[in-house]
């Protein structure tokens, strides 16, 4: 890195020395690892856990998301380094390492993870049971209390239990992906020892609230071992363990499977049946019975580790569920937007008067879900075309989609197969769609449509009007009450024209040409925003103002690190908040010392992604380039999906973006995490008295687009200003 330092020091350097110094900096020394990364980001999830701002139950909540998030991670990225690693495939990542090197690394990680799991569990069980919520273990109850886990054990457990022998007549049986078992040592008498498995029905809750006034709760695997002289009459207990497997839960698409819904639902039954990529133990589990499930799994190959306690951490949510309102956030309602109120409700009245923007969770997801009913429901709508990646269980956008079909308008909706884990679901909305005569279309075998977009056309006075709604998250009515997302309603003509083509490219493959807003991927996007970023560098080396602002959830692209680099190199400025995945190193002398890089981590998950380029002003300014997107800056979001970046020309809905989102993300100092030149993420502690919430400054201030009159009644929102301090 030495030689390396003194060639980038050089002060305003030529573009071309940059690029070369640059590259001359060996990968690890240039990237963190994408991977290792994503295990960074939650130990950030885990440490909310910890918050002692934070109600129990909340804090309960961020353990139960820090262990499915890691269940998650296994079924898919160490799944698929195990895969490649298996065929052979030696592919290095950014950072120069190969599959064994990597998972060699993510092993020890994410064993210390769990291990920290487990000390959080017990930090939070002990302050819970303080509190009036207890999970009970092996101790003794009170007699009603055993009296009804007995009777609730025969009643309502028993029968779902299956104990099977495993011997050479008896193989061992399938378990599926994160199924929790429990295996025995037993015998009867004088007789040899048998060996027998029990699973934990996926049907049965996890966790059972023991009736009374106090929430005392008992785990399943608990319950049965306390009756395991009922559950194996006349048996003596050796020895036994638990254990919980994750399996291989990636879907990948071969370029011949013609019927998409065809190809899923047999791919979906084959993830069930995926190879065991990790095994989870209970604490000090005989060696015989670990020989045993290990051969009966075939999992020799699998990632075996010994937890210090409870398995399936993930199931604790269920807890969280309890009914103490005095564990857990202050209730939150959003607001309805007030420039549809004005318009007594009627969206596309409010969106013909002027484009508006809302944020949610502050302000309610039900206008998006209004604008598609109003649609489903005006007669002078003649047709509605939208794209769902992710819609819920239980989605009034595709019951709006069902209702505008049978009344007649052209519907069409773009489903996307494969958004992961939502397949099943989605494959059940496209039947459904289908029925009420929808047309439906699944996009492009090798690419995600992950762009979320609607378009509505109305008969009016002067013509057809396009009405489109751009969202930088999903229709999803449960997410978009914590994830933190932009909507955008506009109709404006240029734009309404690029989406129409957008369409078309998706459910015609005819590539858009000539747009005059839209950039999509993967047809220019990564192009696009390299020439942002160069009109940045020229900007500095002409001494002109010069910066970028940006906030995404992951930052990964090896060509876009490589010129926010070069832009550093050249002087500018960049700030980027990126809540997980971040490859880019922050800070190092003569390669990114402009760079800062925070992540957001809090009550909402951050979720919107927008870029601001200061386009030769100071930043804020109003001349400045605003976009909002569907993207991440990752290989995939450029190269392997449709997606959008809109650049935002509106004057209310630039300022509110660029002056109130983007500078309260700078802003925040309660839930920040800056990100270290090693890798490491500091927690910002705030000087006293210079406290900044960006959850709480959005959940008691109206935005700027959608507040309509509300200046006029003194509702004000308070002016923010940002100030680089490093």
């Amino acid at each position: 890195m030495k030689k390396a330092k003194k060639r980038l020091n050089a002060p305003r350097s030529s573009t071309r020395a940059a690029k070369a110094a640059i590259k001359n900096v060996p990968p690890e020394d240039r990237y963190f690892n994408r991977e290792l990364s994503w295990l960074a980001f939650n130990e950030r999830v885990l440490e909310e856990a910890r918050n002692p701002h934070y109600p129990l139950l909340e804090r309960l909540r961020f353990l139960s998301i820090s262990a499915s998030n890691l269940d998650e991670f296994f079924m898919v990225r160490v799944a698929g380094l195990k895969a490649h690693q298996a065929l052979g495939i030696e592919n290095r990542s950014a950072d120069g390492r190969t599959p064994a090197q990597q998972l060699a690394a993510i092993t020890e990680a994410a064993d210390t993870l769990a291990t920290r799991e487990h000390e959080v569990w017990d930090e939070l069980r002990a302050a819970l049971a303080q509190s009036g919520v207890c999970v009970v273990g092996d101790e003794p109850l009170d007699e009603a209390a055993e009296a009804w886990l007995y009777q609730h054990f025969r009643n309502q457990i028993f029968p779902l239990l299956t104990p099977q022998a495993i011997d050479s007549s008896h193989p061992f049986p399938f378990i599926p992906n994160r199924g929790f078992s429990l295996v025995f040592e037993l015998r009867r008498g004088r007789a040899a020892s048998i060996y027998e498995l029990v699973m934990l029905p996926a049907a049965l809750p996890r966790f059972i609230r023991i009736p009374g006034e106090d929430a005392r709760y008992i785990a399943l695997e608990t319950l049965i071992r306390r009756n395991i002289d009922y559950l194996f009459p006349k048996h003596e207990l050796l020895r036994g363990g638990a254990f919980r497997i994750i399996r291989d839960s990636d879907i990948e698409v071969e370029e011949e499977a013609e019927d998409l819904v065809r190809y899923f639902r047999t791919a979906i039954k084959r993830r069930r049946r995926g190879r065991v990529v990790r095994l989870e133990l209970e604490p000090e589990m005989p060696e015989a019975l670990v020989e045993i499930v290990v051969d009966g799994l075939d999992a020799a190959n699998a990632i075996v580790s010994e937890t210090r306690g409870l398995l399936g951490m993930a199931d604790l949510s269920c807890i969280v569920e309890e009914d103490r309102p005095d564990l857990k956030f202050p209730a939150f309602d959003p607001r309805f937007p007030e420039r549809v109120r004005e318009y007594g409700g009627d969206c596309f009245a409010a969106i013909r008067a002027k484009d508006f923007l809302v944020h949610h969770p502050y302000e309610s997801f039900e206008v998006v879900v209004e604008f598609v009913q109003q649609a489903a429901a005006d007669p002078d709508v003649v047709a509605i075309k939208q794209t769902l990646y992710r819609a819920g269980k239980q989605s009034r956008i595709i019951r709006a989609l069902i209702d505008a079909a049978e009344a007649g308008k052209s519907v069409t909706a773009v489903i996307e197969l494969k958004a992961r884990f939502e397949e099943e679901q989605n494959i059940e909305w496209a039947s459904a769609l289908e029925r009420a005569g929808v047309q439906v279309v699944y996009g492009f075998i090798d690419w995600k449509t992950h762009a979320k977009v609607s378009m509505v056309v109305r008969r009016e006075e002067k013509g057809y009007r396009t009405y489109c709604h751009f969202g930088t998250g999903n229709y999803h009515p449960v997410t978009a009450r914590i994830y933190t997302d932009l909507s955008y309603f506009t109709a404006d003509a240029k734009i309404s024209r690029d989406v129409a083509k957008l369409f078309n490219y998706i459910t015609g493959y005819l590539e858009p040409r000539n747009l005059r807003q839209l950039v999509i991927s993967p047809h220019g996007m990564r192009t696009s925003l390299l020439a942002l970023i160069d009109a940045e560098i020229a900007a500095a080396r002409a001494d002109k103002p010069c910066g970028i602002w940006a906030k995404m959830n992951s930052l990964v692209d090896p060509q876009i690190i490589d010129k926010l680099y070069e832009a550093s190199c050249a002087g500018v400025p960049i700030d980027l908040v990126v809540r997980g995945i971040c490859c880019l190193r922050p800070g190092v002398p003569g390669m990114s010392e402009k760079i800062y890089v925070k992540s957001i981590v809090g009550r909402f998950l951050e979720h919107a992604r927008l870029w601001c380029f200061a386009n030769g002003h100071e930043l804020p300014h109003p001349e400045a380039r605003v976009y909002i997107s569907s993207a991440d800056w990752m290989p995939r979001n450029f190269d392997r999906r449709i997606e959008y970046m809109l650049p935002i020309e509106n004057p209310t809905v630039h300022a509110q973006i660029l002056d109130q989102v983007m500078l309260a993300n700078l802003l925040d100092n309660e839930q920040s995490w800056r990100l270290k030149a090693d890798g490491t993420y500091d927690r910002l502690e705030p000087k006293a008295g210079h406290e900044f919430n960006l959850h709480h400054y959005f959940m008691r201030n109206v935005s700027l687009s959608g507040r309509g009159q509300a200046l006029k009644k003194g509702r004000r929102v308070p002016k923010l200003r940002f100030q680089r301090g490093r």
